[in-house]
């Protein structure tokens, strides 16, 4: 297919790069902290955490994970917590100790959390207090060996940070009580950590760098092998990218969007990193009154999100009351921006916001719009430098422009495989080594890409992916179901939500009932919010349950 895109590229933006500008994350990472060691890196609830602050804390968290908990070069650590300032401090502790990250979603519950670590094989975690309970009820049945509990206020200074976690604790109660005898705390992992000296894992750009678990074509959650260069060259990409609206040493970026995921993770975190840029981070942006005082006190220069986002913020009354004018640009991934919100936003906040593309296999981005506010809402822009997308037939020929047919991305970027799957590996990778994204796309005139359709029943709820094997085995399980089918619907808040048909076992399952054994058993994004009860459901002549059937018939959530 003709690179058509290139005759739009952005003005400034090179399509190609140095893709091997930097070994590994940590020479980058070091490489920052020399230009810009006391500018704030983190801030969250009004706490700061330097660059020179965040190497220090950072060797010394590399130092326990090598001297103190015995983990060599390879070994895998989850990290499970909100946008705190300790993220930042173990996970760049674990790539320096040459180790592999496992972000761990802190609302998983426990059933989701023992396949996680299991599938992993992770030896170590770091983990928030509010969440130890359900450690304490899977530790047994993994690999996990040293612990770290966090609570909320740990960095937060004093007293500040002892008042924090009394209140999160003991008046709020939310942190369950748990039994986990062997625990450090996080002071103590860094004291013991800072006896001893950290000598630097050297990692070579092939070396793994992040297992991100996301679902698949069977459902079953497996972990994308991310490499030291995936997510480096994805950086470059993005910094590349934004290179026309951006300075080095000045930016602030408002981070709602959770370090765990991987979008945050690679936009925020590590090109903020590349850019000597702040960012501020959101624990809860789900508390949309907090979060608008947040940015009424804040001038930043970059907002980044996804739509719902975007839509809450606009929702609130005090939303005019936020200062815009410093905003250099908006971001949206993770989900379609729908085009109302993207007008809404620019008529309100005078920032167009920038639409991206991408994937957890793809580190994540693969494409973006312009960031000089070209009116291209409802595409996913043009292939980031050193990308290439085709539209391919089943065969993985590719299409003449025009054609619609499956989204196949060539890049650095793409990941390196499944962790442990082969098999599955196999059937999203071409030999060439294209990635086959499962999403049905077409190329306008102008180089343009646009989603029109999705080959995969994932549904995709807030930016997070939830795939109907997972929930329709957790339902099944329900001694009063007989068969179960899950599907995405269109949902004006959300962009899709989970319906689920049900056919009863025994007629006295009420849809209350339901619910709640999903919530014992789901993350809140994966819960179904609608439920239909028939008497059969919809299959092929071979038993198969015909999922697109029930979506085409089910009209968009209101």
């Amino acid at each position: 297919m003709e690179k058509v895109w290139l005759k739009n590229y952005p003005q400034g933006v090179s399509p190609e790069i140095n893709i091997n500008q930097y070994k590994n994350i940590n020479e980058m990472f070091e490489e920052s902290i020399r230009k810009y060691g006391p500018r704030v890196a983190f801030t969250n609830m009004g706490s700061n955490l330097t660059f020179e602050e965040l190497d220090e804390m950072s060797a010394d968290f590399a130092s326990f994970f090598r001297n103190v908990a015995g983990l060599k070069k390879g070994d895998r650590v989850a990290i499970q917590m909100p946008n705190l300032l300790q993220y930042p401090v173990v996970m760049f502790g674990a790539l320096r100790a040459g180790l592999v990250v496992v972000n761990t979603n802190p609302l998983y519950t426990a059933r989701e959390m023992k396949h996680q670590f299991r599938d992993s094989g992770a030896k170590a975690i770091v983990i928030l207090a509010n969440f130890a309970k359900h450690l304490e009820d899977v530790i047994a049945d993994t690999e996990i060996e040293t612990v770290v509990v966090t609570q909320l206020g740990d960095l937060l200074g004093w007293p500040k940070s002892m008042v924090i976690n009394g209140v999160v604790r003991y008046v709020k109660k939310m942190v369950p009580t748990y039994n986990l005898p062997k625990a450090y705390s996080f002071y103590e992992a860094l004291d013991l950590g800072a006896e001893k000296k950290f000598a630097p894992e050297i990692c070579q750009a092939d070396d793994l760098a992040f297992l991100q678990y996301t679902g698949g074509t069977t459902g079953v959650s497996k972990g994308a092998m991310l490499t030291h260069r995936n997510i480096l060259v994805n950086m470059l990409q993005i910094a590349e990218w934004m290179k026309p609206k951006l300075k080095m040493g000045e930016e602030v970026v408002i981070t709602a969007l959770p370090l765990y995921h991987i979008f945050s993770l690679t936009v925020n975190c590590l090109a903020m990193m590349f850019y000597g840029g702040t960012n501020v981070l959101v624990t809860n942006p789900k508390d949309i009154p907090a979060f608008i005082n947040l940015l009424m006190k804040t001038r930043f220069t970059v907002f980044i999100g996804v739509n719902t986002l975007y839509n809450a913020l606009m929702q609130h009354p005090d939303f005019e009351k936020i200062n815009f004018k410093n905003v250099k640009i908006s971001v949206a991934g993770g989900m379609a921006l729908q085009k109302a919100v993207a007008q809404q936003w620019l008529k309100r906040t005078d920032t167009p916001v920038v639409e991206g593309y991408g994937l957890t296999e793809t580190s994540p981005v693969a494409s973006c719009n312009p960031t000089d506010g070209t009116d291209r809402v409802g595409t996913i822009g043009l292939p980031l430098p050193n990308t290439e997308i085709k539209i391919c037939d089943e065969d993985g020929q590719a299409l003449p422009q025009g054609h619609s047919g499956e989204l196949v991305v060539f890049g650095p970027q793409v990941m390196k495989g499944y962790w442990q799957r082969p098999d599955e590996t196999a059937k999203v990778i071409l030999p060439n080594g294209g990635l086959k994204t499962g999403d049905v796309a077409v190329m306008d005139t102008d180089g343009f890409f646009k989603i029109v359709d999705r080959l995969k029943d994932m549904i995709l709820v807030s930016g997070f992916n939830v795939y109907p094997n997972e929930v329709e085995d957790v339902v099944a399980s329900h001694a009063k179901v007989l068969e179960v089918a899950a599907v995405g619907v269109k949902d004006d808040k959300s962009g899709e939500a989970v319906k689920i048909f049900v056919v009863k076992k025994d007629q006295t399952l009420t849809p209350e009932e339901l619910l709640n054994f999903c919530r014992e058993n789901l993350v809140a994004y994966k819960i179904p919010k609608y439920i239909e009860f028939r008497t059969e459901l919809p299959k092929t002549n071979v038993g198969k349950i015909l999922r697109r059937a029930l979506r085409d018939e089910t009209p968009a959530q209101v």
